[in-house]
């Protein structure tokens, strides 16, 4: 039997074509493993977003080329974005690698095997990108059993001056809301307690297919299943966040009070140089409205840095917008110049070191920000997901999220009395002391 190897990089988007990718390799016999040692097939789903993903993706390909030149490795194979983007430059500069697959063609996965280890052949396979998985689709979760996320649409038709994503994506498609209700009937029968929604922009949901958004449409379909604990929306843009919408987080105890609401800038000069479609006016009244009719709603937002033209005057701007809002979370870009998009031909590009002093400014400005708003949890009681329970030296360490954290890009609550507990068990905790990034518990 075969035996492949799988590393995916970049987003929770770029992940479940991964896990489909895995249900197809699995479905043909092919043994997955995480030795790269003992694989037969070795397999890479890249990231092409900005300069760092680019060159973690090239690193992480040659990397495993030295297991091919070791003489495990049969087969090296580039899926995902960066195959996508530089599809012959990959092949011609990177002998080591024999088949590209692109961002619409991970169901070929098993032909790009079969190419390589049957015919002989290294192969490009990149065409349209307008596939979309759906619920029929085999996939092996790569994350914990009661978590999982979700891609409820495909692409972007946004244009955001400095994003390569429509042309490596597509334009948005939207899955129809029968096949994600499917998929998320399974995947809670499977033991998910936890579903992560996704898309490049999820309130956008359902306008190229039901000429509307229909993202309110498809959480109040979620919501009736039984067993289903926890919906949480992640990748949601201001525009399409409607009243409907807002009323439905506040009432529906199942949808998480938690919006991941990516604004890239504050400054209106910067924003429309983005090519966003909201003012900064917009934004603070939209913020203001979620603050008022969710109470306890956690905002995640991320920014972008030294954008073309950014001067001074506009990062101060940001950073005052970033005081009065005081998030819970944000994450924070510096801005990558990109070939094929508008930015990239900007004048007034900044240089990086301008660009990491006002990265640096702005983080530590939020992390001020978030321990101060951390500490105030102090003495508040929350649902908390136990996700690990690790044995090191002297004690057993315990730790898990609330609705307050998102896998993977958020803290952690280690909670203190809690030895009782398994991963996937949802407690009762007392938040006893508040960090940067992390707050510590007791279990009740």
């Amino acid at each position: 039997m075969l035996k492949a190897g799988f590393i995916s990089l970049g987003c929770a988007k770029n992940l479940v074509d991964t896990e489909v990718m895995l249900g197809l390799l699995a479905t043909n016999n092919i043994k997955i493993t995480d030795n790269p040692q003992e694989a037969d097939i070795l397999i890479i789903n890249t990231c092409t977003f900005i300069d760092s993903a680019k060159e973690e993706s090239i690193s992480t390909i040659l990397q495993m080329a030295d297991y091919k030149k070791q003489g495990n490795c049969k087969c090296l194979i580039v899926a995902g974005c960066l195959g996508q983007r530089y599809q012959q430059d990959l092949l011609d500069e990177l002998p080591e690698v024999d088949a590209i697959v692109g961002t619409g063609d991970w169901h070929r996965i098993i032909e790009a095997i079969n190419s390589t280890l049957v015919d002989k052949k290294r192969v490009l396979l990149v065409g349209k990108t307008d596939t979309l998985y759906d619920e029929t689709m085999p996939r092996i979760n790569t994350t914990p059993f009661y978590s999982a996320y979700v891609k409820i649409a495909e692409g972007c038709s946004n244009c955001c001056s400095y994003c390569v994503i429509p042309k490596v994506r597509g334009f948005f498609r939207s899955r129809t809301t029968e096949s994600i209700v499917a998929e998320v009937k399974n995947l809670v029968a499977s033991g998910v307690k936890e579903v992560n929604l996704i898309a490049q922009d999820t309130t956008s949901y359902g306008r190229d297919l039901y000429g509307s958004p229909r993202l309110t449409e498809l959480l109040k379909e979620l919501v009736k299943i039984d067993g289903l604990m926890w919906i949480r929306l992640l990748y949601c843009y201001p525009k399409y966040f409607s009243n409907e919408l807002i009323e439905l987080i506040a009432t529906e105890s199942k949808i998480c009070k938690y919006i991941d609401l990516p604004l890239q800038h504050a400054n209106n000069d910067i924003l429309k140089a983005m090519l966003r479609q909201d003012s900064r006016k917009d934004i603070e009244k939209l913020l203001a409205t979620l603050r008022a009719r969710i109470p306890g709603i956690v905002i995640r937002t991320s920014f972008i840095v030294g954008f073309p033209g950014e001067t001074e005057e506009h990062f101060e701007d940001l950073k005052q917008f970033v005081i009065e809002q005081q998030f819970d979370r944000v994450g924070v870009f510096t801005y990558s110049q990109e070939e094929d998009t508008i930015a990239a031909n900007l004048p007034n590009q900044l240089s990086d070191e301008v660009k990491q002093e006002r990265y640096h400014s702005l983080m530590t400005l939020q992390c001020q920000i978030s321990e101060q708003l951390n500490q105030q949890l102090e003495g508040t009681i929350l649902d908390v997901l136990i996700e690990q329970v690790n044995n090191n030296e002297s004690e057993i360490i315990i730790s898990g999220r609330s609705y307050r954290e998102a896998p993977d890009v958020d803290g952690q609550i280690y909670v203190e009395k809690a030895l009782d507990c398994k991963p996937g068990d949802i407690i009762k905790a007392r938040i006893v002391q508040g960090f940067t990034y992390d707050v510590v518990a007791e279990k009740i």
